[in-house]
């Protein structure tokens, strides 16, 4: 880790932030929102223990940093195994985030089993932000290992993973979304080439051969385009279906889904194009797949703008809706291998098992594509996210506000109705549920954007039994910038959040135009206004808080990552909102990030920003003039997606001008860390570097505070 903090001058005196809000907000009439009581209003415990009167921000909390990074394991993906036992990928920031394939054990209650030697990781670089990195059928595993980007083949429970594909030299090649099939004996999947271009690595369907021991080249089935996605085999092993999309197009802007028939041969000698083949309908279709009757399904938002389920009738050659709803049956395509829904049954009766965003929460259910019925599961969860179906049972990702990221089994009788066997398999955090009584749990804000449209957030009170604040004392507000920026926050349970809840902070998670979960319409708010609608949108909703009475006007903070952070620096140069931000590789060279970004995004950013002048006018880096509040910035040295010079540039500027300002670059981090201590770290100094410059309050926890540039 390296920590890029100098000493000030002496001669400078310490920074008074002078950051106003702005006084034309009015909250509309009849607006109306149901909120929480606070947390902090009681004078006694459950238990009639007395509670302590401190600041917000100063309260001590048992949801400390370890514990933070402790639980921040993430999944991977997941798969079923020829035994009917679930496989997935967890990375460990115990192990600095390796990404280790585990299967569930045979015995209920029984630990996991890891199923790669630990010199392995499950992890593909493809597209950079990877995903689908393995696929199991009986009880053959291929993964692509992290280190060498190589594709490998290994028995599960006995051997050591062979490899399948050459050596490319380090990580030329990757390989990511892959499928078997029985068939033809061959693994067909995403092949990223850039041996010939760095910058522009060709992308292609292979096949690739999983018998032989004989290492060979993979085979191309299917090339010519940008970008491909979701090769997937038909239960004869006859046809293929597959995504592919152009610049300057994103996968959720506009796609084509086709299908490809096979000859005994294994080549592709007739191709058919399902949807997003005509000019006049604009529409990106997502995870195709096919029924155990042969049929092909998909996920389009070819209609009411929303991603809802259709079916292919091949011999008609036209699409029919299965369920339409204004709501979403998939999320954007950032990673391979999304699976938001799975078939139950057999060739002669099936139906679907699907999960849908509607109104800021998931539900999951079981869909007649016969007669477009639906019934509900019960699960004590509000977002789902993987569905893969098992023997008699069904595996979902899922949490809630108060119920980590788990993975859990839901048994089925014979007629797929849901039976009260209800098992955890895996969890994020499997201590998090000790916490309880110090959670905060969110509320689901609408707020009007002062445009004559309306946002949404996730806002959270401080919470802590063991505290209360001082009378007509208001709490500082963390306002967090959620990534992507095609993408959504939810609401569940976060230690990350809870860590700053729990010591008297309010906190919002603001999903603003152009996030997904809303429809086409609400995400293409973005579109050559980035910069502008975010920044917009997370300034009122701050402002509409502070409106409500829920926070301090003076202590405004604003946080985010990659992405968030752009937001963040654009908030903080553009805007007077915030007395403060950190930034976690954010953007601040709007044209930098588009002359170094790689293939996947390399024009996403024309279609955010616009002209040559929007690229100027909404850069931070042009504008450190305009800046008036303390910075921290945290960033990864081996980042590929916003490099570090990103945070160098605006570090460097802000320093010259004298305002208070640090950065932290972690060796071996790259983009989002990984790492227990580096999480560890960058969330405590943020805590601390809020605390001092605008808090006004001493933090409990014993942190070691770094050097801030230009404060005293």
């Amino acid at each position: 880790m390296i920590l890029s903090v100098t000493r000030a001058s002496a001669t400078l005196r310490p920074f008074r932030p002078r950051c106003l809000l702005p006084i034309s907000f009015r909250r509309p009439v009849n607006f109306l929102v149901r909120w929480r009581a606070m947390a902090s209003v009681a004078s006694t415990t459950a238990g009639g223990v007395e509670r302590k009167t401190a600041p917000y921000g100063s309260w001590k909390s048992p949801i400390t940093a370890d514990v933070v990074s402790g639980a921040d394991k993430k999944l991977g993906g997941i798969g079923v195994a020829g035994d009917g036992r679930l496989m997935w990928v967890e990375t460990r920031p115990e192990e600095g985030g390796r990404a280790v394939l585990v299967k569930e054990s045979e015995n209920s209650g029984d630990k996991p089993i890891d199923v790669i030697p630990s010199e392995f990781a499950a992890r593909t670089l493809a597209q950079e932000y990877g995903g689908g990195a393995f696929s199991v059928f009986d009880n053959v595993v291929i993964f692509s290992n992290y280190k060498d980007q190589r594709l490998y083949k290994q028995i599960i429970g006995g051997g050591s993973p062979v490899p399948l594909t050459p050596d490319f030299g380090g990580s030329l090649v990757r390989f990511a979304d892959g499928v078997y099939d029985p068939y033809l004996k061959l693994y067909l999947t995403v092949m990223e080439d850039h041996r010939k271009s760095s910058l522009n690595p060709a992308t292609t369907i292979v096949s690739v051969n999983v018998d032989d021991e004989t290492i060979q080249d993979p085979k191309e089935v299917v090339s010519g385009n940008d970008f491909y996605a979701f090769p997937r085999i038909d239960s004869t092993g006859r046809k293929m279906a597959w995504l592919e999309w152009s610049h300057p197009n994103m996968p959720w802007d506009k796609a084509q889904l086709w299908v490809g028939y096979f000859s005994e041969d294994g080549k592709l000698q007739e191709r058919v194009c399902v949807a997003g083949c005509n000019p006049a309908v604009i529409e990106s279709p997502s995870e195709p797949r096919w029924s155990p009757k042969g049929e092909l399904f998909f996920v389009s938002d070819r209609n009411n703008g929303f991603w809802n389920i259709y079916k292919w009738n091949e011999y008609k050659d036209e699409v029919i809706p299965v369920y339409s709803l204004e709501a979403e049956f998939t999320r954007p395509l950032w990673v391979f291998g999304i699976s938001s829904y799975d078939f139950l049954g057999d060739e002669e009766r099936h139906s679907i098992v699907c999960s849908y965003r509607l109104n800021g929460r998931s539900y999951l259910g079981i869909l007649n594509d016969v007669d477009g019925s639906y019934s509900a599961l019960d699960t004590p969860f509000t977002d789902v996210g993987n569905v893969v179906v098992g023997s008699n049972c069904l595996f979902i990702e899922g949490a809630s506000a108060s119920h980590a990221v788990s993975v859990v089994k839901i048994t089925l009788d014979s007629n797929n109705k849901q039976v009260p066997l209800f098992s955890v398999i895996w969890s994020s955090s499997t201590d998090a549920a000790k916490y309880k009584s110090y959670f905060s749990l969110p509320e689901i804000v609408k707020f009007p954007t002062g445009t004559g449209e309306d946002a949404y957030a996730y806002f959270y009170s401080p919470s802590n039994p063991d505290y209360q604040a001082p009378v007509d004392e208001k709490p500082p507000l963390i306002v967090k910038s959620h990534g992507g920026p095609t993408s959504e926050t939810r609401g569940i349970l976060d230690l990350n959040i809870q860590y700053w809840t729990s010591r008297g902070w309010a906190f919002v998670d603001v999903n603003y135009g152009g996030s997904t979960g809303y429809g086409r319409e609400y995400r293409e708010r973005l579109l050559g206004q980035w910069g502008v609608v975010d920044v917009n949108d997370c300034c009122q909703c701050a402002r509409f808080l502070v409106e409500e009475g829920k926070v301090d006007k003076k202590r405004l903070c604003i946080t985010g990552r990659s992405a968030g952070g752009y937001t963040t620096l654009a908030c903080l140069a553009f805007t007077e909102t915030f007395k403060a931000g950190a930034s976690l590789y954010g953007v601040a060279d709007l044209s930098l990030l588009r002359e170094e970004t790689h293939k996947f995004e390399s024009h996403y950013i024309d279609r955010l920003v616009g002209d040559e002048k929007a690229y100027f006018e909404r850069s931070p880096i042009n504008f450190v003039d305009k800046f008036t509040c303390p910075v921290i910035l945290f960033q990864g040295l081996d980042d590929k997606i916003v490099l570090p010079d990103q945070a160098q540039k605006i570090y460097k500027a802000l320093k010259e001008k004298g305002l208070p300002v640090a950065l932290v670059e972690y060796e071996g981090e790259q983009h989002g860390f990984r790492k227990a201590e580096n999480i560890k770290f960058t969330l405590e100094q943020q805590m601390l570097f809020f605390a001092r410059t605008v808090g006004h309050f001493k933090v409990a926890d014993p942190i070691v505070p770094i050097k801030i540039d230009n404060f005293d």
